[in-house]
């Protein structure tokens, strides 16, 4: 009964591990990493101030209520107008020089519409229409670093999960080894030296096994994080860990694709449009502004009686002369900011195809790479069973055949990591050109 339970519960997390794609695991990323929605959250901030830029055109209404009271002649005459209460007697000298107190009830309504701003409004609204681009291409940025990221944790466990098995793989040769010297010691020809190297061989590529596993543990812990679900989940990833067939990539084409797609390289671009508009916007504070103001008033003595209303409309100029130079300066300021938009733009442009230039040749060697290793990996295995074979009829010593063990875990791990390593320069290649997206064929 008891090894009934203890096999249930070392199978339960195995059963309850749910199989995962390289695909679904940036899909389920995307949906549920914080950074994505942090940055789907600062373009709805920008979309929303387009709509605060564009309110500009529209009517402002206000409306007010006041109460007050006093008996200043001024405030009782001109309430008295207003309120439609003016009889007579109020012309009568102690009346206007010391009258009563007297209330005065309130109600305002106004609307103020601007009827020419000198494109005021025009360019704040397209500084927001900049703006909320730049928050799109921040999204962008955002969803390329998450795929970007899964994709090295994602090949990173899996690159774990097979160094685990070359380990166990080692562990097992090495006890078929241990055997296999035992067998010559009792044929009598290997010595006690030959069977305690071989102990020391397995107990050294055990640990490489304990090594291993730990690392597995971990980098399924970092793909959790990438995909911004709990360190304890378990997946069984289902996409294996082999070369990527990619064609010829063409250097040129590349960096012109990363300087037109690249989420940095279009921010530059609307950073000196948005730093253009800016500078038409200082400038237009320069120029008149024309206003149309409107006004329902009704004022009474008592909250709902004894009062009157009265309404006012007008059109006012406003045309700023003079400022003390805080708009030249500005203009000034505007000026700067588009020229160090347009400097930042080159200097972007330079860094992003150094960037690709980079990721190309990488790409380039992992390429290479995986031809070596794959002839390394052929070549140990042979040199192996031949080592092997000439032990167990004692054509050679333990040290040649500790040597092949040797040499071919380190063949076969050079060779994982040639894979992982091409995988990952294909996805940065992508990944430098702006073009990394969920549908990418990685």
């Amino acid at each position: 009964m008891r090894r009934f339970w203890t096999v249930v519960l070392v199978s339960a997390p195995l059963a309850a591990q749910s199989p995962l794609s390289l695909k679904d695991a940036i899909r389920m990323g995307l949906e549920k990493h914080p950074a994505v929605e942090a940055s789907k959250a600062g373009e709805a901030q920008a979309e929303s101030r387009i709509r605060q830029a564009r309110s500009g055109h529209l009517p402002k209404l206000n409306y007010a209520e006041s109460y007050q009271r006093s008996n200043n002649p001024v405030f009782v005459f001109s309430s008295l107008l207003t309120q439609h209460q003016f009889t007579e007697q109020n012309f009568r000298i102690d009346t206007l020089n010391r009258p009563d107190a007297l209330n005065n009830f309130q109600s305002q309504l106004t609307v103020d519409q601007p009827l020419y701003d000198a494109g005021q409004t025009r360019q704040a609204v397209r500084s927001a229409n900049l703006m909320r681009s730049m928050a799109g291409e921040t999204v962008r940025r955002t969803d390329i670093d998450v795929i970007m990221n899964i994709t090295r944790a994602y090949y990173g466990a899996v690159l774990a999960a097979e160094n685990l098995k070359v380990a166990e793989a080692s562990v097992k040769s090495a006890q078929a080894d241990l055997e296999r010297a035992e067998a010559v010691r009792g044929a009598g020809m290997a010595t006690d030296a030959d069977v305690l190297s071989i102990r020391v061989h397995l107990a050294s590529v055990r640990e490489q096994q304990i090594r291993a596993a730990n690392d597995v543990e971990v980098a399924r812990a970092a793909l959790n994080d990438a995909l911004g679900v709990p360190l304890d989940t378990r997946f069984d990833l289902s996409t294996p860990l082999s070369p990527a067939q990619l064609a010829a990539p063409q250097l040129e084409q590349f960096e012109k694709e990363a300087v037109e797609a690249r989420p940095e390289a279009r921010q530059a671009a609307l950073a000196g449009s948005l730093a253009e508009t800016q500078a038409a916007a200082a400038r237009s504070s320069l120029l008149p502004q024309v206003m149309f103001r409107g006004a329902f008033e009704a004022d009474r003595q008592r909250f709902v009686t004894r009062g009157g209303a009265n309404w006012f409309a007008g059109v006012s100029l406003r045309w700023n002369l003079f400022n003390g130079f805080a708009d030249k300066a500005r203009i000034e300021e505007a000026v700067a900011a588009e020229r160090q938009a347009r400097a930042q733009k080159q200097r972007a442009e330079s860094g992003i195809r150094l960037q690709v230039r980079k990721a190309y040749l990488d790409l380039k060697a992992a390429q290479e790479r995986l031809d070596v290793t794959a002839a390394a990996v052929a070549q140990a295995e042979e040199s192996q069973r031949i080592i092997q074979n000439r032990y167990q009829n004692g054509l050679t010593t333990v040290t040649e055949l500790l040597r092949s063990e040797t040499a071919l875990l380190a063949a076969r791990t050079r060779r994982l990591a040639a894979i992982h390593d091409q995988r990952i320069a294909a996805a940065t290649l992508l990944e430098s050109t702006g073009t990394l997206n969920k549908d990418s064929d990685l």
